[in-house]
């Protein structure tokens, strides 16, 4: 079938033409005939000459999502052809050994523009971030059936103003099971030789933050014989690889109970005993200031909150909310001590954020010293043309006084 066309403005052209996977709606895409969401067009400019084949969200800010620079045909042979790119990708170039939990198609980084799915043990997760890949769902799960014959197949949906669900979602049940057998309702996966618990249905997210595996991995190899402190625990993740690795005092502080729990639990399928370890329920704020008036001190803090959070009265957001965060850690922090920051929200870019760090950095009076600075691993790729892709900001420092 002849696909229909959608004549963008030159600032599209010339976004386009530099290899930008996105057409944001403006005063040309308004014009458009009403289309559907799926709908596969062509994308031109005014003058007639093909630039894109791209799959329309007309009711979203990125009205069409560039599947290609050539014309194309969507179908299964077209996505299996996608999927096994990026399963090659992963298999020649991302560090894997002792995990069996990765991303595997990382949307506009693997030709898939909106859409995304990982790997957790036997199982798929497909994520939809652009309701036009809602009608061609069923072409992608028999593709991923055929290529990698998993267990089952689950869908974790992303609705609306996520921000507001977050504090409130731990256990509503947002995955459902597409093809397949369905999971555990704790499902025990690995990454870096540890285990970890997830859940396929409950939740906004799984319980693990597949784009912090090598950071991880880094942590293990500063923390023998010091002090944690970890802010935001989320189900401890890091802290369980900080006590593997040695640590002689690990410090976890989430304002969830229930993320508490799950990271106790996580802490103990790795034999190690949760109770040597401290567990804090409340606010980081609040127990920033509480564990300064007891003058306790760490030899590494680290923070990685979700980019907005609202629990109670306190509101948080990356910026501005950062420097506060950072100003209250600095105390508790020993001289030659690490303080590691960390954020995936994608519209702080990196300059940004130092600028974040430094504020807070001034406010406690404290001399702090970047020693190095990461993002997402290998198997979270993203285009050069598509810097949005690099989100994830992990940043080192030493407190020097």
């Amino acid at each position: 079938m002849q696909q229909e066309n959608r004549i963008v403005g030159p600032e599209t052209v010339q976004m386009l033409e530099l290899g930008h996977p996105w057409v944001i709606a403006d005063s040309h895409t308004k014009r458009w005939p009403s289309g559907q969401a799926g709908q596969v067009v062509s994308l031109t400019d005014s003058a007639g000459r093909f630039l894109a084949t791209a799959l329309l969200d007309p009711a979203d800010r990125i009205v069409a999502r560039v599947l290609s620079s050539k014309r194309i045909r969507l179908d299964q042979s077209w996505i299996a052809a996608q999927l096994k790119t990026a399963i090659n990708l992963r298999s020649c170039h991302a560090d894997l050994a002792e995990t069996n939990a990765y991303r595997l198609v990382n949307a506009e980084g693997d030709g898939l523009p909106g859409l995304t799915v990982d790997r957790y043990g036997d199982y798929l997760m497909v994520q939809i971030y652009c309701a036009g890949w809602r009608p061609h769902l069923p072409l992608v799960t028999r593709a991923l059936q055929e290529l990698l014959s998993p267990t089952g197949i689950y869908e974790k949906g992303r609705p609306q103003k996520t921000r507001e669900l977050e504090a409130a979602s731990d256990n509503k049940r947002y995955g459902r099971l597409l093809i397949g057998k369905p999971a555990p309702q704790q499902l025990e996966v690995r990454e870096n030789g540890l285990n970890f618990l997830v859940s396929l249905e409950q939740g906004l997210n799984t319980g693990l933050f597949l784009d912090q595996r090598r950071n991880r991995r880094d942590l293990m190899t500063r923390v023998e014989g010091k002090r944690l402190l970890n802010l935001f625990a989320y189900t401890g993740a890091f802290s369980v690889a900080a006590a593997s690795a040695g640590a002689s005092q690990v410090t976890n502080v989430d304002v969830s109970s229930g993320y508490t729990d799950w990271a106790k639990a996580n802490f103990g399928i790795n034999h190690l005993n949760p109770k040597r370890y401290e567990f804090l329920v409340g606010d980081c704020l609040s127990v920033l200031a509480d564990l300064a008036v007891k003058k306790k001190h760490y030899d590494i803090i680290l923070m990685d909150p979700p980019s907005f959070s609202t629990t109670g009265k306190s509101r948080f957001t990356t910026r501005g909310g950062t420097s506060d965060l950072v100003a209250a850690a600095l105390p508790l922090l020993s001289d030659g001590g690490l303080l590691i920051t960390s954020s995936n929200h994608q519209k702080l870019d990196l300059a940004d954020y130092l600028k974040e760090l430094r504020r807070g950095a001034l406010k406690a009076g404290s001399d702090l010293r970047v020693i190095s600075m990461a993002g997402q691993p290998e198997d979270f790729p993203y285009p050069v043309t598509f810097p949005e892709g690099r989100y994830l900001k992990y940043v080192i420092s030493v407190k020097a006084r």
